[in-house]
Formats: C-alpha cells, sequence, structure tokens
C-alpha cells in the first residue's frame, strides 16, 4: 500500500489550465504514461513508498517470499512488472543470485540493476508484446493494477451513472450516461451506498493478459483494493507528490492510483484464481521456517 509521509492531504492550488474536460480514464493515462507522464519522469520512490521500496525493511521481507515461492514451485526466473527502478529485484538477487531477473516497467533499465533482462512497456496496463510463454516463471505485479487507468463515475441527481470528466487542474464536470459495458459493470461490483467509483473493467482485463503469457508458473498480483461489500462510498482515486498525499490532478506532476475491484479481478480470471490478504501470504511462507512477518 502507498504510504506519504504527510498526515493530511496537500491542499495546494492546482496548476495548469483549465483546458477542455476529458474523459477520467483519458486524462489519467496521459499525466501518467504520456511522453512526459509521471512515470516517465520521476522516480516512485521519490513521491511515495510501498512494501517493495522506501519502507524500511519492508523490501527484504517481501523478497524473501519471492524467493520462497520460486524455491517451492520450481520456479527459476522472477517477472517484476511495474519494477519501478528495481528495487525489489535487487532485494531478490541479494537473497537468491541463481534466479533470473526480468524488469519490466516503462522507463530504462537502471544503471547497475543486477538483471538478466529488462522490457519497456508502454504502461496504462498494456504489456510489451514479446513478454508472453513465459515458463518456470514467477510473476510479480507489486501495486501494478492500482496505476492502470480507468473510468470513474458518478450518480447524478436522479441516482444514473455518469462519466466524470476531468480538466487539467482537476476541475470535474458530470458528463454522458455511462457506456453500456460501464454501466454493466457498476450495476453488478457497485452497492446502493456507492455514488462515485473507478470502474475496474481496464483492471480485469490488464490481470488477464497478464496472466495469459505465462505457459507454466505462478502469477502473483498484490494491491490494495476492496470488494462490494466494503466498497468506498466515494471512491479511492488519490494522488501523491513529493511525499505528501495530493488531490488527483491530470497534469503529470503527481501519481494517480485509486484502489482495485478484487472481487472483480478474481472473477474475470475465474476459478483457478484465489486471493487473500499479504499479510497472510507473508506470514504462511515466512512461518515455514520459523520466520514471521508482521504488516
Amino acid at each position: 500500500m502507498r504510504h506519504s509521509s504527510g498526515v493530511h492531504p496537500d491542499r495546494q492550488p492546482r496548476r495548469g489550465a483549465p483546458g477542455p474536460p476529458r474523459p477520467w480514464a483519458e486524462a489519467w493515462a496521459e499525466a501518467l504514461y504520456g511522453d512526459d507522464g509521471f512515470y516517465r519522469s520521476h522516480a516512485p520512490a521519490e513521491h511515495f513508498h510501498t512494501s517493495a521500496q522506501g519502507i524500511p525493511g519492508a523490501g527484504a521481507v517481501l523478497a524473501e517470499a519471492v524467493v520462497r515461492l520460486c524455491r517451492r514451485h520450481g520456479l527459476h526466473e522472477v517477472v517484476d512488472v511495474g519494477a519501478g527502478r528495481g528495487e525489489l529485484l535487487a532485494e531478490v538477487h541479494r537473497l537468491a543470485p541463481d534466479l533470473r531477473l526480468h524488469g519490466v516497467d516503462v522507463v530504462g533499465r537502471p544503471s547497475g540493476l543486477p538483471v538478466d533482462r529488462w522490457t519497456r512497456s508502454p504502461g496504462g496496463g498494456s504489456l510489451p508484446a514479446d513478454l508472453r510463454d513465459l515458463r518456470s516463471a514467477l510473476v510479480l505485479a507489486h501495486e501494478w493494477l492500482d496505476v492502470v487507468p480507468c473510468p470513474v463515475l458518478a450518480r447524478d441527481d436522479a441516482g444514473v451513472w455518469r462519466e466524470l470528466a476531468v480538466h487539467a487542474d482537476g476541475t470535474e464536470v458530470l458528463g454522458p450516461v455511462a457506456s453500456p459495458p460501464d454501466l454493466a459493470w457498476a450495476r453488478r461490483w457497485l452497492g446502493r451506498q456507492v455514488h462515485r467509483a473507478e470502474v475496474g473493467r481496464p483492471r480485469d482485463r490488464a490481470a488477464a493478459d497478464l496472466v495469459s503469457r505465462v505457459d507454466q508458473g505462478l502469477v502473483l498480483l498484490v494491491d490494495y483494493g476492496h470488494t462490494r461489500a466494503d466498497r468506498p462510498p466515494g471512491g479511492t482515486l488519490t494522488g501523491y507528490r513529493d511525499g505528501r498525499q495530493v488531490d488527483p490532478v491530470p497534469d503529470g506532476c503527481c501519481d494517480l492510483t485509486a484502489h482495485v475491484a478484487w472481487d472483480s479481478v478474481v472473477d474475470h480470471l475465474g476459478p483457478a484464481a484465489t486471493s487473500t490478504s499479504q499479510r497472510a501470504a507473508l506470514l504462511g511462507l515466512l512461518e515455514d521456517d520459523g520466520a514471521a512477518a508482521d504488516g
């Protein structure tokens, strides 16, 4: 889960000219993955912390769990999708230098990183064309789905789901009635208490695409999220910049992220998919040898 160094969201004035509004999914994708997008020009660790990077000791615990999963299932390669600057892969290499390491991200290979392969990705949930037929690999997507852009819907005064559009300065406007596919998703996965939400269909597709590329191996999706029973009424879209949580503004100057609808993802992947909390998974792995993790 992303962590900021500040206690309260940053409410500084938003930057950028208002400009014409665009659907949130479009503006979100451009802000993160466009030519001047956030992930192409900023190192994530400079703006927020995750269990893979930035939190003291957490990366080592996660790396140990990854190595144990590989040993348990006889896997010989770790593929890190959304690898950032390779922080987790460096920890895995320190623990198990015999494993082949493959990083995937929108930026080029970081200098000096001890990996066997690095692949540039288009970002936004799209994967490289040559990332397929993976064998004997543990494919890890750690906090990848939450930055797959998706439509944002809100109910109007009549309770009808409409798509939200956004100006470059973050000002939102209520747009047309949601498309039939988005409306069908909302009706299935959103309870009556929800009045604003991020539509999980792009995350469902991205997860299914990733799984389809693994011929023999294991796919581990790690992210923060919710299910229909505890879906936040007002959605979860937010931003992070310079170690602080900020208003979500699609200007390329901050990270834009939203929680994952896990029940929808798992349902889309079919009966072979299972879900559990990261804490339970780590405890199950690390307690095998008398070790324990907390968090």
